[in-house]
């Protein structure tokens, strides 16, 4: 049975409730964040992209599918040379501002998103208006930027030129995610349904549907059938991060290690499937060769949730020195990423609750929380809240970003940690020991710092009281 199939029961069109369209859309949200996949800025410069390269990166850039950097590197620089000679080519514009959007969202530079925001504003300077693709773009752009107001805005606006643009629609799936928009994610998840969209994305979105309503195997299987018939190994390698993150998210590491190393295997320079490693890896006591993958992951320019990952394992083997270091390259990753105009300050406000000033850290996630009322931030200004010292409030917030009412989907372990030691500083012993015993049984090895934690805390709360039984619930009294 095939993704579509999966889908559809009794050859019915299959339809979401509102509460599984939410859910879908969050789990949506994630898979499409890597729509290309590339190859880190520091590839040899002797390598050259093989024959059609150019028009494989084309493809990726205009219709979702997973590209190559050596092809992505073509695109652009064959678009630049197209456009010195022919400046008022609005597709070319649109086309090159695109192609940097997906390089800066690969190789985790911002520095291209400037050059994709003033390829795109060209395009639609030469053409401004019915210029569905060069509005699309913005959406991208804005999307990575982290700027979900603005993609919802620019992703509409290129649905009212063209509304059965499918290629818009998870670029609006996104943006209502982390806005909290968790009807307009609905119905945008809906109608990308009905309008069929790449194979690959389908498969994602059954993937999806199957996690969300906890039927990880009927996961996995869509993932791997898809995988089977990627038609590149870009595709082929997102595809296996994928299966991979769901094994872990399972608390499968075993599991998850082996879908993250073929998805290396296939693409050396898949940075999310070596990150993905790291964590399988330290979970499985291999510490070393954790940092060696976290290290391949932060080749080039870092990423500061992978630099906090590396920092946080370095600290829970006792390495402090190595552990500020790497806490330093999230500061600077952040720092660098803000003048490309891309915000991280979710992963900054995470960092510095545990790692540095809750209340900055405070001050910070609200600010994203006006920005960004979604599942991510509400867990992490909720975290941070308990940190400095303000459980009530803090538990509101937890309890938001594990409420699948509210889009929290499936229940992630360190959310449901977070929000038992939230209960625990309250004493809420029975919450606190249910949620942390539900963390653990997710995933026993969610973070190398916290997952000991849990245990801990639970350890601490012991057993539940043994209430007596009622005298009458005892049976009659023999004479």
């Amino acid at each position: 049975m095939d993704s579509e199939e999966r889908l559809r029961g009794g050859g019915r069109r299959w339809r979401l409730s509102r509460r599984a369209s939410w859910a879908v859309a969050a789990s949506l949200a994630g898979c499409l964040a890597f729509v290309v996949t590339l190859l880190p800025p520091d590839a040899p410069e002797g390598v050259r992209p093989a024959p059609g390269a150019v028009g494989q990166a084309m493809t990726a850039v205009t219709a979702g599918a997973p590209a190559a950097l050596p092809g992505l590197a073509a695109l652009i620089a064959d678009r630049e040379e197209h456009l010195r000679r022919q400046p008022r080519d609005a597709r070319a514009w649109a086309v090159l501002g695109a192609a940097y959007v997906e390089q800066g969202r690969g190789t985790f530079d911002a520095g291209n998103y400037p050059k994709a925001e003033r390829a795109l504003r060209a395009s639609l300077e030469v053409r401004p208006r019915g210029n569905a693709r060069a509005l699309e773009g913005m959406a991208a752009l804005a999307g990575a930027r982290r700027d979900f107001r603005a993609a919802r805005a620019w992703a509409r606006a290129a649905l009212r030129v063209d509304g059965a643009r499918w290629t818009a629609y998870p670029l609006l799936v996104d943006a209502c995610t982390g806005l909290g928009d968790h009807e307009g994610a609905g119905r945008a998840l809906e109608r990308l349904l009905e309008l069929r969209p790449a194979a690959s994305v389908r498969a994602r979105t059954a993937a999806g549907v199957h996690r969300d309503r906890g039927r990880y195997e009927d996961a996995a299987a869509v993932l791997s059938d898809a995988a089977a018939g990627a038609r590149t190994p870009a595709e082929r390698a997102a595809l296996l991060e994928r299966a991979g993150q769901l094994a872990w998210e399972r608390g499968e590491p075993e599991a998850a290690l082996r879908h993250f190393a073929e998805a290396v295997r296939v693409d050396p320079d898949q940075r999310a499937a070596r990150a993905g490693q790291g964590r399988a890896l330290a979970a499985l006591g291999r510490e070393k060769r954790a940092v060696r993958a976290y290290r391949a992951a932060l080749a080039g320019r870092p990423a500061p949730r992978y630099a906090l990952e590396l920092g946080e394992l370095y600290e829970s083997l006792g390495l402090e020195h190595a552990a500020r270091e790497q806490y330093d390259v999230v500061r600077e990753g952040v720092r660098a990423a803000a003048e490309g105009g891309a915000d991280e300050g979710l992963v900054l406000g995470r960092f510095e609750a545990d790692h540095g000033d809750p209340a900055a850290a405070v001050r910070r996630l609200r600010a994203q929380w006006r920005r960004q009322p979604g599942v991510e931030v509400a867990d992490a200004l909720g975290w941070a809240l308990h940190r400095a010292g303000r459980g009530r409030e803090a538990l509101w917030f937890a309890a938001r970003a594990t409420d699948p009412e509210r889009g929290a989907g499936a229940r992630g372990a360190e959310h449901l940690y977070h929000r038992g030691m939230i209960e625990k500083a309250l004493g809420r012993s029975g919450a606190a020991r249910r949620h942390l015993t539900e963390a653990l049984r997710t995933n026993p090895y969610f973070s190398p710092l916290h997952a000991p934690a849990a245990r801990a805390a639970l350890a601490a709360l012991g057993e539940p009281p043994v209430r007596p039984v009622p005298r009458f619930a005892r049976g009659p009294a023999r004479a």
